[in-house]
């Protein structure tokens, strides 16, 4: 192919250039009023052109031979052609049952796009951007591929046979510049990463820049991060490195407002990443809504990254996969909490140098968690582990989206899981340490059916129809999810034997439960009692505003399981709220609900932020009231 015209069509215009001439000649007498007049530089090469047939009678036969030769071929041509056709027919149709995207309206002008807008034009996995392709239109590409490669093949067979002095030149031509050719092979280093000159429009700097073009681009699958998905619509981005006391690197994503005293802290579920918060662009994303309102948003990653980041590099799959629902708990969520006051109070400081933190453990700022699924279990166990262990959570509301803990209420499919993982969990662990996709093959192969699944709505509904029915009827938007840009072929979130066998756990007891190491010689030495620690019989130890929000579509934690979280609370005395709305599971973060954005935004602004005066006058005070007790 030469500039974007294959070998093919460019003989078969050769070939029709007569028929094309004699019919322009014919028709430009009846309709030259008003065109305009033909460029004199192409009449004149065309001029050229015929004198040169007429001058060389040798290329006039060669015409002839190569077009008798095509007709030869045409039967071959007809029984490539038959398959090609049916297979693009096939597309088309199926092309005109999904609706319109964006991309087949790029030409037409397009209003101003404005906050008000759907959230089908600022959804991240279905953006205009997004140009990848399905394993569908990849065999499509190569039926195409194949079909232009046979008759360029046949094409320049031809020409070679019936042009023996220009093959004889071609050939004589690879000799002479093979020696140069090894030379400059030898000098230049082969790398993996090729350096193209790119240019950007709309740079202040006309001039080119080199960007680095990598293998996983040309495979057409989507690997943008949280980053780029913020960056792209224009926040500030800042990501900070947290490592755990048991040595796990976490990944603490930020949209910053350094000068905040309001921030909010964002923990994702199951087999989830920071990237759900931020997925439906700048509308429907809860953390774009925070950040709107003046929070500082963080947005918190679990550990459990097919990458496996860890302080032992030399860590193996087996040690790395060894942790349950309590690591969540009470070492990744510390860990970035801490960092998260470590981060405030020296910003803080250095904007508003008056602040001064308080004797009774109060911060210079107010700090608010949203979590979501397991994110919601994970954040009950700090703060009751915290307590226990008379440290501060630093923490001022919760706002639990569907969370986990009590699971007994459940389907069909999720009973099964659960005896499979305590009959089988002791043969099982030492086979499957973890759950994900292991090759980076695997994992371009399931981002590229995703991307089927959204071509082809018939597929994707089958799809979603069979997801459903395994999650008992849940009706999220199961394909869309898998479409998004963290499930890619460099890393996923999976969820450990550990994680899976402590759900199992919680489901088979009825109780909101620690971890069960399986004896009481192993409970001992982990919790100092025989049985782990009952987190739903410690929930008088939760001291903030907790507001419970259910789904009454969710099939994966039903709503009454969200109500015995409510019971439970209300019965040890805790601050605490409920709230139901016509949702299933995944929608709390992965559709764009403006009732829930609202409902969450307005138990966030319940948390009054204390000006710096009135906090130097309540810390007078406090010192004052310390003096009187010691005297």
């Amino acid at each position: 192919m030469h500039n974007g015209v294959s070998s093919f069509n460019h003989f078969v215009h050769e070939l029709s250039v007569d028929s094309d001439t004699s019919s322009s000649d014919y028709s430009s007498g009846d309709d030259n009023d008003g065109a305009l007049p033909a460029s004199p530089s192409s009449s004149q090469s065309s001029r050229l052109s015929w004198a040169s047939a007429s001058a060389n009678p040798e290329t006039h036969w060669t015409e002839w031979i190569t077009f008798l030769l095509w007709w030869l071929i045409f039967p071959l041509r007809i029984l490539i052609w038959i398959p090609h056709y049916f297979l693009r027919l096939f597309s088309k149709r199926s092309a005109s049952r999904a609706p319109s995207s964006p991309r087949r309206n790029q030409r037409s002008p397009r209003p101003r796009v404005s906050k008000t807008m759907s959230s089908k034009d600022h959804d991240v996995p279905n953006r205009a951007t997004d140009r990848r392709r399905g394993v569908v239109e990849d065999l499509h590409l190569a039926i195409e591929i194949c079909i232009e490669a046979v008759f360029d093949f046949f094409h320049r067979a031809t020409h070679m046979i019936l042009s023996p002095s220009e093959a004889f030149a071609i050939v004589s031509s690879w000799f002479s510049s093979s020696r140069g050719r090894s030379r400059k092979g030898s000098d230049d280093d082969v790398s993996d990463d090729e350096n193209v000159q790119t240019a950007t429009l709309g740079d202040t700097d006309p001039s080119l820049s080199e960007r680095p073009t990598r293998l996983y681009n040309s495979m057409n699958t989507d690997t943008r991060t949280c980053q780029d998905v913020i960056t792209e619509l224009g926040y500030p981005y800042e990501a900070i490195r947290v490592v755990t006391s048991d040595g796990y690197v976490l990944l603490l994503e930020r949209i910053p407002r350094r000068d905040a005293r309001k921030a909010v802290y964002l923990q994702h579920g199951i087999l989830d990443s920071s990237m759900g918060w931020v997925s439906n662009g700048v509308v429907g994303s809860p953390a774009f809504a925070a950040y709107d309102q003046g929070y500082d948003v963080f947005l918190g990653n679990f550990r459990g990254l097919v990458s496996r980041d860890h302080v032992n590099k030399n860590i193996s799959s087996k040690e790395y996969w060894r942790y349950s629902i309590n690591e969540h708990g009470t070492e990744d969520i510390p860990a970035m909490i801490e960092k998260i006051h470590e981060i405030k109070t020296s910003e803080l400081k250095l904007s508003q140098p008056t602040i001064d933190e308080e004797i009774n453990q109060e911060e210079p700022y107010k700090l608010c968690a949203v979590c979501h699924s397991l994110g919601g279990a994970g954040i009950l166990m700090y703060v009751i582990t915290r307590k226990i262990k008379e440290k501060p959570h630093r923490l001022s509301r919760l706002i639990l989206l569907s969370p986990a803990g009590f699971h007994e209420d459940s389907n069909l499919g999720f009973t099964i899981v659960e005896y499979i993982f305590l009959f089988v969990s002791p043969v099982l662990a030492r086979i499957v340490p973890a759950f994900y996709i292991p090759t980076r093959f695997f994992r371009m192969l399931l981002n590229k059916l995703a991307r089927d699944f959204h071509n082809y709505p018939a597929l994707g509904g089958l799809v979603q129809t069979l997801m459903s029915y395994v999650v008992g009827g849940d009706s999220s938007n199961w394909v869309g999810v898998l479409g998004t840009p963290h499930y890619n072929m460099n890393d996923m979130p999976a969820v450990s034997f550990g994680v899976a066998k402590h759900l199992a756990q919680i489901k088979h007891t009825g109780k909101f439960k620690m971890f069960d190491y399986g004896s009481r010689t192993a409970n001992m030495e982990v919790y100092g009692s025989p049985e782990p620690l009952d987190l739903g019989e410690s929930y008088e130890f939760i001291d903030v505003p907790v507001d419970l929000v259910a789904g009454k579509k969710d099939k994966v934690i039903r709503p009454s399981m969200v109500r015995k979280h409510y019971k439970v609370m209300r019965e040890g005395g805790v601050d605490v709220s409920f709230n139901e709305f016509e949702y299933a599971h995944l929608d709390f973060t992965f559709s764009h609900r403006e009732e829930l954005l609202t409902y969450v935004m307005s138990r966030l602004l319940l948390v009054e932020v204390t000006p710096p005066s009135q906090q130097r006058q309540s810390s007078q005070k406090g010192m004052k009231l310390k003096k009187k007790k010691e005297a």
